[in-house]
């Protein structure tokens, strides 16, 4: 057991390697960030739907679930288009930053969504990611599109986790995120169709960017998410909560070593994503403690 245990711990921090590489793909990916985001779910769902046939699971799920797997699709369509747009008009590094405000804003929502109150220290932890995220917004106001576009992407990212959190007790995740993501491709499709984008060009891609974006659809989307699902069954929420909180910093030390020049940031950045991280893994081991006192 513990063995399976540390083996499961290994995996979860490889995962969360994975889930830190994504934003250099999407950096290294020279498409629109639409056609990126529309052609990792359509190829990602294609990917799943092969799962969900091996492992023999069922496509059937009520017209009620149908409907919020259609919102929350569009949710995560959104969420990735700001979250690719963010990392071209900025990059990698100021992306993730802000990225890492993601438990953050959650432990905020979940009150919304689980009729909980807001904790004292929520509020302590929240000023001083505040102070950091001002931090980095004083020093690198060149990149300040980007940093809003990040935001509104981790709010979006969020809201569908939090969604996707009362779901996924009907029904089996991988056909969950099936239907979510074709509910996105569909949504973007939409939009193609207004705009007159679905043409020769639209596929017309070099070669490089087509083997990246399957890297992207199959390891760090498919892969990963049914990956993380085993994972989590075997660790502790709060481990795997720790854990995924070092994707920024995973994703910044990637995007400085393989990226370079543009990914080189001023020191009051890096003091800022530390504050920020540092911020977020306290507030955790916080709420981890508190539950076990009440116990």
């Amino acid at each position: 057991m513990r063995n399976d245990n540390l083996k499961s711990y290994l995996n979860l921090h490889f995962i969360v390697f994975i889930w830190g590489f994504t934003a250099i793909l999407g950096a290294l990916i020279t498409i629109d960030a639409e056609n990126l985001v529309w052609f990792r779910m359509f190829l990602a769902g294609i990917f799943l739907a092969g799962f969900i046939v091996y492992k023999k699971q069922s496509f059937i799920i009520s017209m009620q679930s149908f409907a919020k797997l259609i919102f929350v699709g569009l949710l995560i369509a959104l969420h990735w288009i700001f979250f690719f747009k963010a990392i071209h008009v900025s990059n990698v590094s100021i992306t993730l930053s802000i990225f890492s405000l993601g438990a953050f804003f959650a432990s905020l929502l979940e009150p919304l969504f689980y009729g909980r109150k807001i904790l004292w220290y929520e509020v302590f932890f929240g000023l001083i990611i505040i102070g950091g995220l001002a931090l980095i917004m004083q020093v690198e106001v060149k990149y300040l599109n980007g940093m809003y576009y990040a935001l509104a992407s981790i709010i979006l990212g969020v809201l569908f986790t939090l969604m996707n959190g009362k779901l996924i007790s009907d029904h089996e995740p991988s056909v969950i995120t099936f239907y979510e993501f074709g509910a996105g491709v569909f949504f973007i499709s939409i939009y193609f169709l207004v705009q007159g984008k679905f043409n020769a060009d639209f596929f017309s891609m070099s070669l490089n960017n087509w083997l990246l974006l399957l890297l992207l659809a199959s390891v760090c989307t498919a892969y990963a998410f049914t990956a993380s699902v085993k994972v989590m069954q075997k660790l502790t929420p709060y481990t795997v909560m720790l854990t995924t909180n070092l994707e920024p910093v995973y994703g910044i030390i990637l995007a400085y070593f393989i990226l370079g020049g543009k990914e080189k940031m001023s020191t009051e950045f890096y003091i800022g994503a530390i504050i920020i991280v540092i911020t977020v893994i306290l507030n955790g081991v916080f709420k981890h403690y508190q539950n076990k006192t009440k116990v």
